[in-house]
């Protein structure tokens, strides 16, 4: 199973980053976390060149085709969703490779559910399918702890286990019908 990993914030030091980095580490033989670089290198959107986009829109779209499923976390500006997460499901919102493309939302600070509101309204109105069972809140923002602890620490490890087993069991169906 291949997922792709976007994250909403393009700090080295990114808890949000560091979360979605610790589940590739932890996943699941037989699956691949692969991280969506483009995210970083996309233009802001502009509907004109959606007929001719620009290089890194290109690659964002093919990761997504790529992918069986999506992981998606972003800390929250303001109130609501970064503008790089934003940016790049604006590239993505005329993608049919996008449509019911199963998505889990990972959350790294659970008082941060603006901008978790907000990215799940996005998700749905842009037809993606949230698979509730693999979204995940959980209170790393203080608790300072590195990647190395995060893939080991007896309450993050095994909830993004859990999280991507419940992905993959979404997806599963999927990839049945098409063999």
């Amino acid at each position: 199973m291949k997922i792709l990993a976007l994250c909403g914030s393009l700090r080295a030091a990114s808890i949000n980053a560091a979360l979605l980095r610790t589940a590739a580490r932890v996943a699941p033989p037989g699956m691949e976390v692969a991280w969506c670089v483009a995210v970083g290198e996309l233009p802001l959107f502009n509907p004109d060149l959606e007929a001719q986009p620009p290089p890194a829109a290109l690659r964002l779209q093919a990761d997504v085709a790529w992918a069986d499923a999506l992981l998606i976390a972003s800390p929250e500006y303001a109130h609501g969703v970064t503008g790089v997460i934003k940016n790049a499901l604006d590239w993505l919102v005329s993608q049919e490779a996008f449509v019911n493309k199963p998505v889990a939302v990972f959350n790294a600070s659970p008082r941060a559910h603006h901008a978790d509101d907000a990215l799940r309204e996005t998700l749905r109105t842009m037809s993606a399918r949230i698979v509730e069972p693999a979204c995940l809140s959980l209170p790393l923002l203080g608790a300072h702890l590195a990647e190395n602890e995060m893939a080991t620490h007896p309450l993050v490890a095994p909830a993004l286990i859990e999280a991507l087993q419940a992905l993959q069991r979404a997806v599963e169906p999927e990839q049945a019908w098409l063999l």
